[in-house]
């Protein structure tokens, strides 16, 4: 049991990977204040419970992932990542902060959350990939796995504590705060970064300045049967199944009229899984095809019973049940395409990967809106059930074409 504990926290043992984890905790628990906030600012104050304007503000959010794919992953690939993730953190501190300072004056209109959503987004587009592929940089590929489990732990650790915190904030003083919280948050991870020991980083190799360069990371990626699956499970996960927004906050206005606070812990709650399969996924070994599958099988089985739940407190457990195997299959996805990926490819990858999952978003939150709003929260709880079960579908087709390979060959 001791064994297992040192094994799940083993990255831990790099400095400056207990630096970049203090920071991160710190500066996730406001990122996690700003999502509640700004969903409860534009579904009951800016709108009359809009859910379609509540997708337009996620696809806002999240076409900077792909409208920007050909430079964030070559960015990342060529400049000095350390650097380039303080520029980034910094812009997305101040956007929150100005953002707020419209609430807080009472000025804000719902074009202004479209703006900053997108400009915040596409901060969020080069920072992504960086942030990813830095870990390796921090910890070296032996512990990756564990690195990439472990910063999934912080990231849902403060999704307990953000939306709860969000929620009383709310209540007590009003939605801009918790945007201006969520600004000063920042500050700790470029604290945190500005006192690493850059002689103990591993340095990956750079890549070569190339106008083909995220092409060449496209086809690098197509080539691979496996890769090629994860991909394709992603956009449909991503798309449709990743909308938690949309499906917490229209369940919770809508079906079950919650308060402010009682939308905040509904995001708590999720977190509980999402945190549960952070820590299963730390202690595990390099993940796989089939643990993918099961993955997406079960995101898809939670969204179903989300779906049928017949009052707020089994809605709340189905949605432990979705965060768990949501962050069991995404962690999944991060670890393979790194490990399978050469150091100097790994930037323009990683910025696939995450355009094809967030960038998908932008398709499918108006529509998952949408449906909301015309057929109920209920129903756009499906549509992420099917993308689900779709996914799994996908890779239990490329492990059944493997098996017959294998069989024909021997």
């Amino acid at each position: 049991m001791k064994n297992h504990v040192a094994g799940t926290f083993r990255s831990l043992r790099s400095f400056n990977f207990r630096l970049w984890t203090a920071g991160s905790l710190v500066s996730n628990v406001g990122t996690w204040m700003q999502r509640v906030a700004q969903d409860w600012l534009v579904l009951t104050q800016l709108t009359h419970h809009d859910a379609s304007a509540l997708g337009i503000v996620m696809g806002l959010q999240f076409a900077p992932q792909l409208l920007f794919l050909p430079w964030t992953g070559s960015a990342a690939d060529r400049l000095n990542q350390r650097k380039l993730l303080m520029l980034t953190q910094a812009s997305m501190g101040v956007l929150a902060l100005a953002l707020g300072a419209l609430t807080v004056a009472g000025i804000v209109r719902l074009w202004h959350v479209y703006v900053f959503a997108f400009l915040s987004g596409s901060a969020a587009a080069l920072d992504a990939p960086v942030r990813q592929t830095f870990v390796a940089e921090m910890v070296g590929d032996a512990d990756l796995s564990n690195a990439v489990a472990l910063n999934s732990t912080s990231f849902n650790a403060a999704q307990m504590i953000g939306p709860a915190v969000a929620g009383l904030l709310i209540a007590k003083v009003g939605i801009g705060w918790a945007f201006l919280l969520n600004g000063f948050s920042f500050g700790a991870v470029l604290l945190s970064m500005s006192f690493f020991r850059l002689t103990e980083l591993h340095a990956s190799a750079r890549a070569h300045r190339t106008t083909a360069g995220f092409l060449k990371g496209f086809r690098y990626v197509w080539r691979e049967p496996d890769l090629r699956a994860i991909l394709i499970m992603l956009f449909l996960i991503g798309t449709f199944g990743l909308n938690t927004p949309i499906f917490i906050a229209t369940m919770a206005v809508n079906v079950f009229h919650s308060d402010a606070r009682g939308f905040g812990l509904l995001s708590s709650i999720m977190a509980v899984g999402t945190l549960s399969g952070a820590l299963f996924a730390a202690g595990r070994k390099r993940p796989s095809l089939a643990s993918l599958s099961i993955g997406a099988g079960v995101f898809g089985l939670g969204c179903t019973l989300a779906a049928l739940a017949p009052g707020y407190w089994w809605f709340a457990a189905a949605l432990a049940v979705s965060g768990a195997a949501v962050l069991t299959f995404t962690n999944g996805t991060n670890s393979i395409m790194q490990l399978s990926t050469e150091p100097s490819m790994r930037g323009r990858v990683m910025a696939l990967r995450v355009g094809i999952a967030l960038g998908g978003m932008t398709i499918g939150a108006p529509i998952v809106g949408w449906v909301a709003n015309h057929f109920g929260p209920r129903w756009s709880l499906a549509v992420g059930a099917g993308a689900g079960f779709t996914a799994a579908l996908v890779a239990v087709y490329i492990l059944a074409r493997r098996r017959e390979l294998r069989f024909a060959s021997s």
